[in-house]
């Protein structure tokens, strides 16, 4: 990607567009520039739908770790209502500067890697979250 392609492509994210990928949550502005209030540093919760048996349990832990060693208080938990291969699994993670590791009932971020569950994951997002998707789902508008 050249220099203009970059520069072109931050302006837009800067204007409020969003990666292929991802949307904000409808109908939930997200903070508004330069509002001081709306600034968190390392407090967030995210979390993470896939399919059982895809090895995301692996990946969710490493994602986990990574935040862990870099110093940051997190904590995770696995939810998976069944064993069975092909069921859905979620993973929470916490992250908290001050060490609040209890489980919270909505998210900044989710990763919807299950379209079974998509609907369900989108409304645990908090007004202004994130959702990543696979874009080549066939969404309904």
């Amino acid at each position: 990607m050249d220099e203009r392609q970059e520069q072109l492509e931050r302006r837009a994210l800067e204007d409020g567009a969003r990666p292929s990928g991802t949307r904000a949550v409808a109908g939930k502005p997200g903070p508004s520039k330069g509002s001081s209030a709306d600034v968190r540093t390392n407090d967030f919760a995210l979390k993470l739908a896939n399919v059982n048996g895809t090895g995301s349990a692996s990946a969710n832990g490493l994602l986990m770790q990574a935040i862990f060693r870099m110093g940051i208080p997190v904590s995770g938990k696995n939810l998976f209502p069944s064993n069975i291969q092909g069921l859905p699994t979620w993973y929470e993670i916490r992250v908290d500067k001050d060490g609040h590791t209890a489980r919270t009932s909505v998210y900044d971020l989710i990763v919807t890697m299950n379209a079974e569950t998509y609907a369900r994951d989108v409304n645990e997002v908090r007004s202004g979250g994130w959702v990543l998707y696979d874009s080549t789902w066939p969404l309904a508008s």
